[in-house]
């Protein structure tokens, strides 16, 4: 799959995005995939789906897309419109194999696709500037493989990456567009906070 990621490019519009972030459930052996469509730029919620499947994946470090990219695939499949482009709480090529949750999503489901992590996966990087926007290239021998970027004044970094037929430059450019008001790009942080909705 990684030969088929595409690392370049850009949507031709943007009129819907989303954002897609999963949650285990492990008594249960389930994972729950979130999906949450927001209107761009304006980054109001449009619609919303959450669905499980079975963990039937094994934990292997470095493969968790795999339990983890059949459930957001069977949400963003729930949603009545295709977003544009989907922003997605993992690594996109910024992963040992090159093929995190964000490609594997991208890939499979044909989409322009970003992978928008938390933490660092792999790689070295100097830390960007405090000052929103700020970015710092992340590295792994001596490759490029996403950028460290400061959402926000002052907090702690993302790390982006290429998940799927989005450039380096366009994924942060988008990302920045995407966080107006909190560290976490609106799309992810709503995805997150659906993806936990299951157990209430």
């Amino acid at each position: 799959m990684r030969g088929r990621v595409v690392a370049t490019g850009k949507p031709a519009r943007l009129r819907f995005v989303a954002g897609l972030d999963a949650h285990y459930q492990p008594r249960a052996g389930l994972v729950w995939g979130a999906a949450a469509l927001l209107s761009w730029p304006h980054l109001e919620l449009v619609e919303s789906a959450l669905a499980c499947r079975p963990l039937d994946f094994p934990y292997v470090p470095g493969l968790l897309s795999f339990r983890e990219a059949p459930a957001l695939i069977a949400a963003l499949d729930c949603l009545s419109r295709r977003p544009d482009l989907v922003f997605v709480d993992g690594q996109g090529i910024a992963h040992p194999r090159r093929l995190g949750l964000a490609s594997h999503v991208g890939v499979l489901a044909d989409i322009p696709a970003i992978g928008v992590a938390k933490s660092r996966l792999i790689g070295s990087f100097d830390p960007p500037g405090q000052e929103k926007g700020a970015s710092a290239p992340l590295i792994d021998k001596g490759e490029v493989i996403g950028a460290v970027l400061r959402s926000r004044a002052g907090v702690r970094p993302l790390f982006v990456s290429i998940g799927h037929r989005v450039s380096l430059d366009a994924a942060v450019a988008l990302v920045i567009a995407a966080a107006p008001r909190y560290r976490l790009p609106e799309p992810t942080r709503l995805a997150d906070k659906l993806s936990r909705m299951h157990g209430a």
